[in-house]
């Protein structure tokens, strides 16, 4: 018969042995939790928002003076519109909706025919707020699924955003290079249609930021 020291060692090492699995379950309970958070982030990141922004602001100072936000219906008409004035603040209240929301309404937007309209923006060389203001929204959509991101590239967006690469105006510059590393990130053929476009070809001032590498994010 084993002794009780015996038992004794061998209940403390069956103890020890279900203190290490615990241990191991909350580890693995850890590292999970830490994987989406990270995912969470890099969604966040792709999409140009910051984690906890309720109101997104523009680099462009349109904290000056609040605008409203439009139903989609005036979004729809004021992109649709000739006037200036309407044609920036139905862009910017897309980008907004595009930016603060968990699950944004990607589909809802694109549906609205809008796309083609926001690409001719991005052409506005005389309108830098109205061209930064359209590149964000474009490179939002951009973010989603991958018939998301061809919406946008069959939209005929990334050779304007490669031109866009040259905007004396820096956040322009910087949102088309986002645009692109998010177009780019779909995958190898999106990969290669970017690069076949110029992107590599071109001649980067020292100031312009480099194109991001693609996110994993799934």
């Amino acid at each position: 018969m084993p002794s009780a020291n015996s038992e004794n060692r061998l209940k403390n090492f069956k103890n020890k042995g279900k203190d290490n699995d615990e241990l191991r379950r909350r580890r693995n309970e850890v590292s999970v939790e830490l994987r989406k958070n990270k995912k969470d982030d890099m969604l966040s990141k792709r999409r140009n928002v910051g984690p906890g922004d309720d109101e997104p602001l523009s680099p462009l100072q349109e904290n000056k003076q609040p605008t409203p936000q439009l139903s989609i219906e005036e979004i729809q008409n004021g992109i649709q519109s000739t006037d200036p004035h309407k044609q920036l603040q139905a862009t910017q209240s897309a980008r907004k909706i595009l930016s603060r929301e968990r699950n944004p309404p990607i589909d809802v937007m694109i549906n609205l025919g809008i796309l083609p309209r926001l690409v001719e923006f991005l052409g506005h060389a005389d309108a830098p707020a109205l061209q930064f203001e359209a590149a964000w929204a474009l490179t939002n959509i951009a973010s989603g699924t991958p018939d998301q991101t061809k919406a946008v590239v069959n939209s005929g967006a990334v050779p304007h955003f490669v031109k866009l690469l040259r905007s004396p105006d820096q956040n322009v510059c910087e949102q088309a290079v986002w645009a692109l590393g998010n177009i780019a990130g779909d995958g190898p053929i999106m990969r290669d249609f970017v690069i076949n476009n110029g992107v590599i070809s071109l001649s980067w001032p020292s100031s312009t930021p480099r194109l991001p590498p693609p996110s994993s994010a799934t």
